[in-house]
């Protein structure tokens, strides 16, 4: 099940984001979930929200999230009536009533795509239930089409304090072939608008390998990224899974692969973190890098990846509560009639495993570089030394990480391909099953 880091980026290659793999959860254990929202809370375990918002532009040939375009006002406000339903009725549960929020994090889809009025409709209904007043850090995903500067202003407004810019590429030809709604001068005219009104953090997203990437290109978008000066930058391999326009192309057409191989984008990313080095940013994880490792942190990775509550709101979002994983409903239509109907939407669920759970962390914090085994040792009393005793000395042998004093530290080799890395660690059942 590993991808392969050698040769051509196929259908089917996947960045690990949980534990066991998604294609073990069931709608037969979705009581579990249901249960755990009505326990007592573990008060001590810090709880962020995520909501999903689906709605986009266009969709990009890459994308393989569960996103709708050409929504209209009234469909678009429909679901956001969905979203405050559906937040209130988990703020009644024994679970998550009366704990503060962490952390918050809007992903998409676009949530940029929303209104201004429709943002602030939101907020107020969501603040009746749960506040983010005093959360560390809201998170907004944006496409840079979709802003403008009044936007951007409500953001500021709302409470957002990272703002997650999809820039992918600067250059318009490869922006087009790769289907994004956005050019180049809408970037610029973002960015400027992020910086005037500011924001503690301002990250941008960019992907090695879109169709049509060169050498040249490639440095120019490093280049570009340098002199925005933003506080994060988030650098992904492009990737192929099974639902992408490019993957349904390729299967109908017969076509190979137009993605860069691996190798190659491996060599990019490894490019751009040298140059960024250079200007002085460090490595956050296997494809995150930050001004200050001090100072700049993205609280909904940390957290998500030390197993903290995580409550999910929006067509077919993911959550994690009280060691349940759980997914929502993933057709906009079955959500939208579950929860008028005043039900949670809840699609399937999974309660791993102790051994399952220590996997999970072990392999989401082996992304950001670096693990110690006192904070194994400690949270579940087992020595990963020993526990993973093959993975770490096949992999210390094939020069992916070091192991010493306590501590296992990856290479840049093995920071490169992280993700390829971890099916070591599952399960041996695990390790061949599809993993969406």
């Amino acid at each position: 099940m590993a991808t392969d880091t050698t040769s051509s980026t196929e259908v089917g290659s996947y960045f690990v984001s949980n534990y066991p793999p998604f294609s073990l959860w069931t709608r037969e254990n979705v009581p579990e979930i249901l249960s755990a929202l009505n326990s007592p809370p573990d008060a001590s375990v810090p709880m962020g929200l995520y909501l999903h918002i689906p709605f986009c532009r266009k969709r990009c040939r890459f994308c393989y999230f569960r996103v709708y375009t050409n929504q209209n006002a009234k469909a678009i406000q429909r679901y956001v009536d969905c979203l405050a339903s559906e937040i209130e009725m988990l703020s009644r549960t024994e679970a998550v009533q009366n704990r503060d929020l962490q952390f918050v994090y809007f992903g998409g889809g676009t949530p940029s795509y929303l209104s201004s009025r429709q943002l602030l409709f939101l907020r107020d209904k969501l603040a009746e239930h749960v506040s983010w007043e005093t959360a560390e850090e809201v998170t907004f995903e944006c496409e840079p089409g979709t802003l403008s500067l009044e936007k951007v202003q409500t953001l500021k407004e709302i409470g957002i304090t990272r703002v997650s810019l999809g820039v992918e590429n600067f250059d318009d030809a490869i922006l087009e072939e790769n289907g994004r709604a956005h050019l180049s001068p809408e970037i610029e005219t973002a960015y400027g608008w992020l910086r005037q009104v500011g924001f503690p953090q301002v990250n941008i997203d960019l992907i090695a390998g879109m169709i049509g990437e060169t050498d040249e290109n490639w440095h120019r978008c490093i280049d570009k990224a340098v002199e925005m000066e933003p506080d994060n930058i988030t650098i992904y391999q492009m990737e192929l899974p099974f639902n992408t326009i490019i993957s349904k192309e390729m299967k109908e057409n017969g076509t190979a692969s137009p993605i860069a191989d691996w190798a190659t984008k491996r060599r990019w990313v490894d490019e751009a973190f040298n140059r960024l080095l250079a200007e002085g940013y460090q490595i956050s994880s296997g494809n995150e890098l930050v001004r200050s490792l001090d100072t700049d942190h993205f609280v909904y990775r940390d957290n998500l990846f030390r197993g903290s509550d995580l409550i999910a709101a929006g067509v077919s979002s993911f959550g994690h509560l009280q060691g349940v994983h759980y997914q929502n409903l993933d057709q906009i239509e079955d959500y939208q009639t579950v929860v008028e109907a005043g039900e949670l939407p809840v699609n399937r669920a999974l309660r791993p495993s102790a051994h399952q759970a220590l996997i999970r962390e072990v392999i989401l914090q082996l992304k950001e570089g670096h693990i110690s085994g006192d904070t194994f040792q400690r949270k579940f009393g087992v020595d990963i030394f020993d526990e993973f005793a093959d993975a770490f000395r096949n992999q210390q042998a094939a020069g992916y990480l070091q192991v010493e004093d306590g501590h296992v530290h990856l290479t840049r080799k093995g920071l490169l391909q992280v993700d390829s890395l971890l099916t070591e660690y599952f399960e041996p059942e695990h390790r061949q099953v599809r993993y969406t």
